[in-house]
């Protein structure tokens, strides 16, 4: 069963939160995520969420999320986002019927 990671991210300093991401989709790809949305456009559905910006990850298992987000590469880079961003993250079983 799929496992999704859900980021809630507002930037603070544009600058290095571009570094970061300018870097870390090969990490998360080389481990097994898959990004199923990343910035787009959101619609806020309640007046109490309006996020500036939602990023949806999914991994096929807690081992990936792991290897990755504990990775040397990903360590390196970490400082990035927590130094330019506030943030937020969830990981959230898929659905099987």
């Amino acid at each position: 069963m799929p496992l999704y990671m859900i980021i809630e991210i507002e930037v603070k300093v544009q600058k290095l939160y571009s570094e970061y991401i300018k870097k870390v989709s090969d990490i998360v790809t080389k481990n097994g995520g898959r990004y199923l949305a990343r910035g787009g456009k959101i619609t806020p559905v309640s007046n109490n969420w309006n996020p500036e910006r939602i990023i949806v990850i999914e991994f096929q298992n807690r081992e990936q999320i792991r290897q990755c987000f504990t990775s040397t590469e990903y360590l390196e880079i970490a400082p990035l986002r927590e130094k330019s961003t506030i943030s937020k993250a969830i990981i959230v079983e898929g659905y099987a019927d």
